[in-house]
């Protein structure tokens, strides 16, 4: 295949999709690496793509919620109350599916992870398809998601033939992923939608219900978003003596280290404000592991709303790196 070709293109995106190609699309969110949620020839190209394991289901992904309604069996008020308060958003809903959604979209499972983006170029893409687009991070499975098209280019160039450009990623951390299990309603991945932001508009008491080993929805496993730098995450000055032998980068969240002569820091918000940093986290990661470093700290940030999902990212990142630790 030849070089990864970057564009504004819909039309010839939407070309490709239906030809059963894949085509990365830029979200709110992170850029996706979409296919034809129909064909189960194209979604195995994601699969093949990404080196990602058929246990690990992937999200749909449509333009408004009538086309969300031909996918599933139901959708529970509680559900819809929640779409129309934040989608189009970063959120996806965890719902049964009905016999139109492939089984390799769901790995098996009977409930199928759908969300409306909120990008207004992939909005217009999916209004012009008459399938959903599957769509996990356009990156190699396990690695820092992408938030501009360069990125998915670094990562995917010659195994695609398009990446739409939509500019950098708005929100820059996936989806919140929502579902309902016997009236009760549970968050399977944290995100940029808080669990504060959906018990308010839900009147409802939310549960975690995380499944790292054995996932029910997209973007569950453990060791995810790594590095190929090893990485770390813990108290940044005990982190700094513990490898003061090896050039070290520093992601912190709002004060510097300067003094501690890293070879390379990114602050995350040096407001402090939790929705920036989290808009910042994956091309922080990005730019560590592309700069000439031996090793990553960092550390986590406060510990409520939006600052919960980023030290989710941070934690599966340092998983292997902080196993032992």
């Amino acid at each position: 295949m030849q070089k990864t070709e970057i564009g504004t293109d819909i039309e010839k995106a939407s070309i490709l999709l239906k030809d059963g190609e894949l085509v990365s699309v830029p979200t709110e969110t992170v850029y996706g690496l979409a296919a034809n949620g129909f064909s189960e020839s194209a979604v195995l190209k994601i699969y093949a793509v990404k080196n990602r394991p058929q246990f690990n289901p992937l999200i749909l992904h449509v333009a408004n919620v009538d086309q969300m309604r031909n996918l599933v069996i139901d959708i529970p008020p509680i559900i819809e109350k929640l779409i129309k308060a934040f989608s189009p958003g970063p959120i996806t809903y965890l719902l049964p599916k009905n016999s139109t959604v492939p089984e390799l979209v769901t790995a098996g499972s009977i409930n199928v992870a759908i969300r409306i983006p909120d990008h207004p170029l992939t909005l217009k893409l999916l209004s012009d398809l008459n399938f959903p687009l599957a769509a996990p991070s356009a990156n190699p499975s396990g690695y820092v998601s992408p938030v501009t098209a360069i990125h998915v280019q670094k990562n995917l160039n010659g195994l695609i033939p398009y990446i739409l450009d939509g500019g950098e990623c708005t929100v820059g951390l996936e989806s919140t992923i929502v579902g309902i299990n016997e009236g009760v309603l549970q968050i399977h991945r944290l995100g940029a939608i808080t669990i504060e932001q959906i018990q308010m508009v839900s009147g409802k008491k939310v549960e975690m219900a995380l499944s790292h080993a054995s996932p029910s929805a997209p973007g569950q496993l453990k060791s995810h978003y790594a590095t190929s730098k090893p990485f770390y995450l813990g108290n940044i000055n005990e982190l700094s003596v513990r490898f003061s032998d090896q050039k070290i980068g520093i992601i912190s969240f709002q004060k510097s280290y300067t003094e501690l002569n890293p070879a390379e820091e990114i602050v995350l918000s040096y407001s402090g404000n939790l929705d920036d940093a989290a808009s910042m986290l994956f091309k922080a990661l990005r730019k560590m592991d592309e700069s000439e470093i031996d090793i990553i700290i960092a550390e986590r940030v406060p510990a409520i709303g939006i600052g919960l999902a980023i030290n989710d990212r941070l934690e599966r990142a340092a998983y292997k790196g902080n196993e032992g630790v």
